[in-house]
């Protein structure tokens, strides 16, 4: 239990670090500080809810990728095997569905 607690933390730290502004205005997703779990929102749909592939730009992280389209890392993986999460290349094209 205490290894998964430390995994989460230093998972929140390195996905917090690794975002960058992409001008879009929107804000990241709202966790609780107690359980590092996703708080609920009144806006529940992505910009990218209709979208079937995304188009990686410049310092995405697999992890900013699946919070700005609304699709987990473990589905993107899925749908994209291959995938090399630290070998992100701008203008690849992911499938979102």
């Amino acid at each position: 239990m205490l290894a998964i607690a430390a995994f989460v933390i230093a998972f929140l730290i390195v996905l917090g670090n690794s975002k960058l502004n992409d001008g879009s205005g929107g804000s990241s997703t709202p966790t609780s500080a107690a359980t590092g779990a996703p708080t609920t929102s009144t806006k529940t749909t992505s910009r990218f809810a209709h979208r079937r592939t995304y188009t990686i730009k410049t310092g995405d992280t697999l992890g900013a990728i699946a919070i700005k389209t609304g699709v987990s890392v473990s589905t993107l993986q899925d749908l994209n095997p291959g995938l090399d999460p630290q070998g992100l290349v701008a203008g690849q094209k992911l499938k979102l569905r």
